[in-house]
């Protein structure tokens, strides 16, 4: 018979415990790790290194502030006209290139239309006033409202009245507080290169819109283009009825003042109504300042017709705040009536005209975003995060 082996259970053997200390040659394991590694100095040399790269990235922005500015308003504008090479497209069925073509034919006709209608009376109202001035002085001195407030306010008041009257008197003097004939020749020069500049830039960026909404969409992962495609089209919409509406309104004003400025007799009725229009594309402070000044300007034929542009504009403002602004708006950019002052406001301060007039169609883009990106991530959660850990 066979013997049996007997059965030995093994002995337990002990678990290899881990290294505890610190190995010479192990590599560090995280980003704070390989941080503390690093050599003090060299720490801050590379620390140094990028504070010099932040401020030579900081100087070119700064350097090329001027060329973004002219994209901004060229990218702005595009999205202005993009309706309406939208609709060419979609009416008459033609493509976009003709479309666009169009559309910057029409916008230059009306920049020559204003050219040509501003300044050739323009350069004959500063040539009669150069000529007329003494005369148009003396006229003033002995008008019966300029007698009647020197007997009211005495010494005082003539004495600042015929200060003024002689500074105006000299046409020099009208020159020296722009800087001289350079300065002021310079900076038309300068005005009608930066409106070229943003012309050439609308032309190419209303062209290829699409194609630079499509190259944005290649940066977005796969899975959310559709979403971001569709946000970027919502807020370009949103920019382009703003556009078309804030001049919508500015056009009215403008074309309203005209007729009223010629009726009243008032100096340039067309070089006034184009101060009309340009102010009422500034939000808020535009449409009242771009008053005060055509009612200042009117002081120049009689006070009677400053009051009743003064009292016009008056009346016209409360209609266009009360009537035209939420029937034109209202289908444009839906915001609520404090941000829209909170965003005139802050754009103006950080941006001046241009900011005040962008910072409108900037909120109602910020609204857009909100609205479809972040309130439908926080309704998806419905679950507190520590519930779903466990």
């Amino acid at each position: 018979m066979r013997r049996r082996r007997p059965i030995t259970t093994p002995e337990p053997t002990t678990a290899v415990q881990p290294y505890q200390g610190t190995r010479p040659h192990s590599q560090p394991t995280t980003a704070a790790a390989a941080i503390a590694r690093i050599n003090p100095f060299i720490f801050g040399l590379l620390g140094a290194l990028g504070v010099l790269v932040a401020l030579t990235v900081g100087g070119i922005v700064t350097q090329l502030g001027t060329v973004l500015v002219y994209i901004g308003f060229a990218v702005f504008l595009a999205l202005g006209l993009d309706p309406i090479v939208t609709f060419l497209e979609r009416r008459f069925s033609m493509p976009r290139a003709g479309a666009v073509a169009i559309v910057v034919a029409i916008v230059l006709l009306l920049f020559a239309g204003i050219i040509l209608a501003i300044v050739p009376i323009l350069v004959t109202q500063i040539t009669n006033l150069i000529d007329n001035g003494p005369q148009m002085v003396e006229d003033i001195q002995h008008a019966d409202w300029y007698q009647n407030l020197t007997a009211q306010f005495g010494a005082n008041f003539e004495d600042a009245a015929a200060s003024a009257l002689t500074f105006v008197k000299d046409p020099t003097n009208l020159l020296n507080i722009s800087g001289g004939v350079l300065a002021v020749g310079s900076g038309i020069a300068g005005g009608f290169t930066g409106v070229t500049i943003v012309l050439i830039l609308t032309l190419y960026f209303m062209a290829s819109l699409r194609s630079m909404k499509k190259v944005a969409a290649r940066f977005v992962p796969a899975y959310q283009r559709d979403t971001f495609s569709s946000l970027v089209e919502d807020v370009s919409g949103a920019v382009g009825r703003y556009v078309i509406g804030q001049v919508s309104l500015a056009l009215v004003n403008g074309v309203l003042s005209l007729v009223m400025l010629s009726i009243i007799g008032a100096p340039v009725p067309a070089l006034l109504a184009l101060i009309a229009f340009i102010g009422s594309m500034i939000p808020l402070v535009g449409t009242l300042s771009a008053s005060i000044i055509n009612a200042l300007i009117c002081l120049v034929v009689s006070p009677v017709t400053a009051i009743i542009a003064f009292a016009y504009y008056l009346v016209y403002m409360q209609i266009e705040a009360y009537v035209l602004s939420p029937r034109i708006m209202s289908k444009a950019v839906a915001v609520p009536g404090s941000l829209v002052v909170i965003a005139a406001v802050a754009g103006g301060a950080l941006g001046g005209i241009a900011g005040a007039l962008v910072a409108i169609p900037v909120a109602a883009s910020i609204i857009i975003i909100v609205q479809k990106v972040l309130f439908p991530a926080q309704d998806r959660k419905v679950v507190p995060p520590e519930l779903i850990a466990r």
